[in-house]
């Protein structure tokens, strides 16, 4: 049991970040992503025994936090679609500075949540520096769908942002 609680300490202390953005990416609300992360982080604790070792600790996790996502996706689905409502600290020194930067990250952060979910998905697991193998076993997906998935989205969030530093 100390063992097992010790690897569990490791995976937090390793992918808690990576794992809380994963979940920030099906949520609308901080409080929504805590109760995510708790439930992905209970289903990981849960799942650690059987863990055989046939993929990466990494893509293991990775998995359960997107079938946690997925599961929570479809259980609130009758509400309305994601809206983004929380912001992102910058530690820019300056006030104006931190507000520009804010603002930034925020149509950043918008632009994410207003693709479709497949999109999202595997740009948010991208962007936690999975590859394209790991993605796709993560998501059950080929790897060319992957690329497919990851070149769309970064087209969308190129159109959509580009869009708005013209105004």
């Amino acid at each position: 049991m100390k063992a097992r609680s010790e690897q569990f300490q490791q995976l937090i202390s390793d992918y808690g970040g990576g794992i809380a953005r994963v979940a920030g990416t099906y949520t609308r609300t901080p409080e929504e992503r805590d109760d995510l992360l708790q439930d992905i982080w209970l289903a990981i604790w849960r799942a650690l025994p059987g863990f055989r070792g046939e993929a990466s600790v990494k893509t293991f996790i990775f998995r359960i936090a997107h079938n946690r996502s997925v599961t929570e996706l479809a259980r609130r689905r009758p509400e309305a679609d994601d809206v983004l409502l929380e912001g992102v600290a910058d530690s820019a020194p300056g006030p104006a500075e931190r507000l520009a930067g804010q603002r930034k990250s925020e149509r950043l952060q918008a632009a994410v949540q207003a693709l479709p979910l497949g999109l999202r998905q595997v740009i948010s697991l991208r962007l936690e520096g999975l590859g394209y193998s790991e993605i796709a076993e993560v998501l059950g997906i080929s790897e060319s769908n992957v690329a497919v998935r990851l070149n769309r989205a970064r087209q969308r969030l190129s159109n959509r942002l580009g869009k708005h530093s013209e105004r």
